[in-house]
């Protein structure tokens, strides 16, 4: 099931359902050429719900890599996508970061707010994630995790005073409709479409993330 939330008319899009994890996966290595790879997934063992690596205690169940190869095993093909998902159907999508994107992460409040923000100034957004552990991701050009830091000290915040993560080289972010434990499914809160198919510096939409990030931060 994929699903996207509508919080404003820059997030308008159709709810979808039905998608199957290896069908969507293939979707976005062939309509977007972002990489993808499986990850683990969810199951049950004695009637307990729990992650595929085994772990108990796993800090993110059903949505990490399941192999330390990773970024090797990530790919653009969608028929090699088809192939890696017909031997793990239930694997989560899993797609690296620095490579055709970047992603800032932020707590969800400070996300919604931002998207508030960002719809007045008519800013153009690439794809935003939802994830069910309340945290949003906005995709960006790739670069971004270098610069981030720099732009935010401009703009007055010390970085570590924020809530905001830049994703890049060496890190990964869950696609939709990757289920996260228990807790539910990513979801799009800014839905890939063609209009966004261009994605955002990061440069044009730090200032109105740190700004709702440093509003959350003085509460």
């Amino acid at each position: 099931m994929e699903e996207t939330i509508g919080v404003t008319s820059a997030a308008q899009i159709p709810k979808q359902r039905g998608d199957a994890l290896p069908d969507t996966a293939a979707r976005y290595a062939e309509e977007r050429h972002w990489d993808v790879f499986p990850g683990t997934c969810m199951e049950t063992v004695d009637g307990v719900p729990r992650c595929s690596c085994g772990d108990t205690g796993c800090a993110e169940p059903g949505a990490h890599p399941a192999r330390e190869d990773w970024a090797t095993q990530a790919t653009g093909s969608a028929t090699v996508a088809r192939r890696l998902w017909a031997k793990q159907a239930t694997a989560s999508i899993l797609m690296p970061t620095g490579r055709t994107f970047d992603a800032i992460d932020v707590p969800e409040t400070a996300g919604f707010l931002a998207l508030a923000r960002m719809e007045r100034m008519e800013l153009t957004l690439g794809p935003v994630t939802c994830t069910p552990d309340r945290r949003m991701q906005f995709f960006v050009l790739p670069g971004a995790a270098a610069k981030v830091p720099d732009l935010v000290r401009k703009l007055g915040w010390p970085p570590a005073s924020l809530d905001l993560v830049t994703l890049g080289e060496g890190a990964y972010v869950a696609a939709p409709p990757t289920r996260f434990g228990t807790k539910g499914a990513v979801q799009w809160a800014c839905r890939p479409t063609a209009a966004n198919r261009w994605l955002p510096d990061a440069e044009e939409i730090v200032s109105p993330l740190a700004y709702a990030c440093g509003r959350e931060a003085r509460r």
